[in-house]
């Protein structure tokens, strides 16, 4: 559900209003009771609940409640109760998918303010979900009709970013994107990798960074037989992307792939975690703590996020 004061539990009520009752058993919603349900009645939707593992009238969704004390009870507010129920919320939902009693995880907005506050020191999702699958790490894809891009780096300084960019985190990131997409359905995925400094260095006149780390990264994948190109300069690389001649963007940064995807699919774009042991996506958009409570969130981006989990759970490999 996301943070308890935000637009996660609207955007949640208004995309499942949209399923048919029937599609609605398809799906559990992990967080706050009496949250959700304010939800549903400021925001006009007749959903209904009742306890994950109990029977339901037709149509209702079933909801895993966890209680979190101190919770402040209205929307739009900055508190560490808040965080923490985004910490909880989102332990439970490991803990299913770990378990196989659920295919996947779809998660609303958090407040990483308030998550850092109530003792949860992560970036955000993606850190917190590698932390607990254990996973050694793990890569942010942004999906969209006509764009995507995988980033090398996410919630880390520039210069950290430029520090990280290193060619086995490259080459890694690389072969992160390219499994996606070969299990969506891309037989031979075209892949192109931004530059990090203008004009990829311009020979060492703008920094040496894509000439000593870039350029390395993308041979080690070539050699590996993955269809990949770069550096190219990202002045020019995410138009032609979205025209078709490539079907991945490695960006190098976090703003360097963020801007152009929200740019061209601002409420369609889909995050997706890869390199976890769990599927998970989510929106691309945040708590929205000024319009939360008042009816007015979008719901558009939940249910291109509700869509690519499924994509995802029917492209699972066999047990």
């Amino acid at each position: 559900m996301g943070d308890p004061s935000g637009v996660g539990a609207e955007v949640i009520v208004k995309a499942l209003a949209q399923h048919a009752p029937a599609d609605r058993r398809r799906f559990v919603v992990v967080g706050d009771r009496e949250t959700l349900e304010r939800a549903a009645g400021t925001s006009g939707s007749d959903v209904a609940f009742h306890a994950f593992g109990e029977a339901g009238s037709a149509g209702s969704i079933a909801l895993a409640h966890v209680p979190v004390a101190g919770l402040p009870g209205r929307f739009g507010v900055l508190d560490p109760a808040c965080g923490e129920a985004c910490y909880q919320y989102i332990a439970t939902a490991v803990a299913m998918a770990q378990s196989g009693s659920a295919a996947g995880i779809v998660t609303a907005p958090i407040n990483k303010e308030a998550l850092n506050s109530a003792g949860h020191h992560y970036d955000g999702h993606t850190g917190m979900l590698a932390a607990l699958t254990g996973a050694p790490s793990s890569f942010m894809l942004l999906a969209s009709e006509r764009l995507k891009v995988i980033h090398v780096s996410t919630h880390i300084s520039l210069k950290g970013a430029i520090d990280r960019a290193m060619p086995e985190r490259i080459l890694a990131t690389i072969r992160a994107g390219h499994a996606h997409l070969r299990r969506m359905g891309y037989e031979a995925p075209k892949i192109a990798v931004a530059g990090i400094n203008p004009h990829c260095g311009e020979n060492g006149l703008f920094g040496d960074e894509d000439d000593r780390h870039v350029q390395p990264g993308v041979a080690m994948a070539r050699a590996e037989g993955i269809d990949v190109v770069g550096p190219i300069s990202a002045d020019t690389l995410y138009y032609r992307a979205y025209q078709g001649a490539f079907d991945l963007v490695v960006a190098q940064y976090h703003d360097q792939g963020h801007i152009p995807i929200k740019l061209v699919a601002f409420d369609s774009a889909v995050n997706v975690s890869l390199g976890l042991p769990i599927d998970r996506t989510s929106v691309d958009h945040g708590t929205a703590f000024d319009i939360a409570g008042t009816g007015r969130a979008n719901h558009v981006n939940m249910l291109c996020a509700l869509d690519y989990a499924a994509r995802l759970a029917a492209s699972r490999p066999a047990a």
